[in-house]
């Protein structure tokens, strides 16, 4: 099996092993992610289930301290803006309504959030458009190295043409079996990030109408 995927030429064996450590890095990624959502999944269920069971404002900010997940997160960090516009700061980034420093601050906490969810993305997507292009180099090589040596022997049968030809075809298929997963999880995780943003800009515009009906304090 080993010897079938490998050919003569190094040029064409270090295209198979760049397209398998992109499949490496595919895979790895697909898995880290899927860790990632579910442990963020959870961790906001959790927080959005006990944030609106709380029994006060001040108790909301606590859980926001105490639990994990994005969301807690967000709310942390209004809650924090919210202690920074009561202490009547004088800096630059305080000054201006209550409102339009707090959705300030929520709208760059959620942009920082969504950087976060983008990584390793890119790399899905660089791999998906870049896999079949290398594994045609690969391809192509191979067979200009196989009509080298066909052109060297002297015979053009049938059988001396088709086994260094079908060697130069696998660079294509494995760059194709290695870019057809990395583009299928680039576009489920991007429907779940833009899911995941949808979520927190929610919950910013539900924390913004209670911080205005706390008259924008935390107490």
């Amino acid at each position: 099996m080993i010897s079938t995927l490998f050919s003569d030429s190094p040029i064409v064996n270090a295209t198979l092993g760049v397209l398998i450590l992109f499949s490496i890095a595919t895979w790895s990624l697909m898995l880290i992610k899927l860790w990632q959502q579910w442990r963020d999944s959870q961790a906001n269920l959790a927080f959005n289930k006990a944030f609106w069971a709380a029994q006060n404002w001040q108790q909301a900010a606590q859980l926001s301290v105490d639990m994990q997940g994005n969301q807690a997160l967000l709310a942390q960090a209004g809650f924090a803006e919210l202690r920074e516009l009561q202490q009547q700061s004088a800096a630059m980034q305080h000054l201006g309504s209550p409102q339009d420093g707090l959705e300030r601050s929520l709208r760059q906490t959620v942009q920082n959030l969504q950087r976060q969810l983008e990584s390793g993305l890119t790399v899905l997507a660089s791999i998906g458009s870049t896999a079949p292009f290398v594994g045609l180099f690969g391809t192509v090589w191979g067979i200009m190295h196989a009509l080298k040596s066909i052109g060297q022997s002297g015979s053009a049968s049938l059988d001396v043409v088709a086994g260094p030809i079908g060697e130069a075809l696998i660079a294509t298929a494995i760059g194709i079996a290695t870019a057809l997963p990395a583009v299928l999880a680039y576009n489920f995780f991007l429907r779940r990030l833009k899911l995941a943003v949808a979520d927190l800009e929610n919950f910013a515009h539900d924390f913004m109408r209670l911080a205005a009906k706390h008259q924008y304090k935390c107490e």
